[in-house]
């Protein structure tokens, strides 16, 4: 039996306010012909016949671990201990509350709460968020705390050139309709470049770190060039990078973003995936979604609460900093855990292992004809190589071989045809390796 909340007498007095006397009279603007369309369904299986149908696709599928992988760009293929799925995959976190009611929610609230000291202690901030869809959806949401934090009198925001195509395209889309200016990422504007657009209209100057690329670029006096007019730094940042390198708030950033999906969650053909968000403490009223604090309950003992999660999200949303909803509750677990499980040390471990079988790769890949890396700028674990022939070419070689090959850079930067971007992580052998460079030493 149904349960219908609406009395008979109750959906008669909706249709009269409305003008028609039966809810069939709501349909009458679409054609009868597309109301109830004959639709082409093969006829039913058992549970037997369809969980063979099924596992027949699945094994037609090519596997990841079919291949080697040197495509970063973005979403990065890294080890992930087995313990993270085992515990994520636990009733309690796979099913939990949504943590409004801390009394329920005491376990989940400390996940939450742990994930955010970790993304502090990672970025250098004071104080993070759990935390927003993806990397390129941070990146819109400080944009908006940018807007919030100069109280909407400056509406010049510069993004870098180098900060990832996708999340600049986001940011653009995110913030369509404002009166917001976006200036710096269209043409090949350098770190000086950006500074010379800084004025007292600007809200805020963003760049990568590493960029796209995978460079390291000279940041040590940009947050002062970007403080001197009264703007705000921000730092999308790779977070196993930070293993190894001086944080974004050394560097003097005022919000750092980026994207999770490097720590503990797996590619999964583009999703779900993390965005982090951290800021300093005098922002932190001004930021989206919620942070979890510490506290004691009436025995003294050791409990969690939601801390600050601004009203107006949820009643007030034309008031809102973000209408931003999500805290992505299963991806921050999963990092949470992976963090926990590394350490300081095993993530260094992790990156300084990306770093020099990148450097190797380059290394060797410089020793072909035809081919030269990018060494304008110290790299990350990736690099651009300008190669031979077509970056579609070459791609299309490596596959045939059992390897996915770089990313053809040419569609977002046109000035850079025939480069690829590689990249290499601590999940690339030696052996891997040494085959890519073999392949590559055959394309003519």
């Amino acid at each position: 039996m149904s349960y219908i909340p609406h009395t008979e007498a109750e959906r008669q007095q909706m249709l009269a306010e409305i003008g028609v006397t039966t809810i069939e009279d709501l349909f009458e603007a679409v054609p009868a012909s597309h109301r109830f369309p004959k639709i082409n369904i093969p006829k039913a299986l058992s549970e037997m016949e369809i969980l063979a149908e099924m596992q027949a696709y699945a094994e037609a599928n090519e596997h990841a671990g079919d291949f080697s992988l040197f495509r970063g760009a973005g979403a990065y293929y890294h080890y992930i201990p087995s313990v993270v799925n085992h515990m994520l995959m636990r009733g309690e976190f796979y099913t939990a509350y949504t943590p409004y009611q801390p009394e329920v929610s005491q376990g989940t609230l400390q996940v939450i709460y742990e994930y955010q000291s970790m993304i502090c202690a990672l970025t250098g901030m004071d104080a993070a968020n759990a935390s927003h869809y993806d990397g390129a959806t941070a990146l819109a949401e400080s944009v908006t705390m940018a807007m919030e934090v100069t109280r909407q009198k400056r509406k010049k925001v510069i993004l870098s050139p180098t900060i990832n195509p996708q999340y600049r395209a986001v940011v653009r889309t995110y913030h369509q309709g404002s009166d917001i200016k976006f200036v710096g990422d269209k043409g090949q504007a350098s770190i000086q470049d950006l500074i010379d657009m800084l004025d007292e209209n600007t809200a805020m100057l963003a760049v990568s770190y590493p960029n796209f690329f995978g460079q390291i670029d000279d940041l040590k006096n940009l947050a002062e060039k970007v403080h001197n007019v009264g703007a705000l730094l921000v730092m999308v940042v790779n977070p196993i990078a930070l293993g190894m390198f001086k944080s974004p708030g050394e560097l003097g950033a005022d919000i750092v973003v980026g994207e999770g999906q490097p720590l503990g969650i797996p590619l999964s053909f583009g999703g779900p995936y993390l965005g982090f968000f951290a800021t300093r403490m005098e922002y932190v009223r001004k930021i989206a979604g919620r942070i979890v604090g510490e506290t004691r309950d009436k025995q003294g003992r050791r409990a969690f609460v939601m801390t600050l999660r601004p009203r107006e999200q949820d009643i007030r949303r034309e008031k809102a900093t973000s209408n931003i909803c999500t805290n992505q509750g299963l991806m921050a677990l999963a990092a949470c855990i992976y963090m926990t499980l590394m350490g300081k040390t095993g993530l260094r471990k992790v990156a300084e292992l990306s770093y020099h079988k990148a450097h190797y790769l380059a290394d060797q890949l410089d020793k072909l004809t035809g081919f030269k890396v990018n060494r304008d700028r110290p790299f990350f674990n990736e690099f651009v190589v300008k190669c031979p022939v077509s970056v579609a070419t070459i791609n299309q070689t490596l596959i045939e071989h059992g390897i996915i090959g770089g990313y053809d850079l040419e569609k977002e930067y046109p000035q850079l045809k025939d480069h690829a971007l590689f990249c290499v992580t601590e999940m690339n052998s030696k052996a891997e390796i040494d085959e890519l460079v073999r392949v590559l030493g055959e394309v003519k």
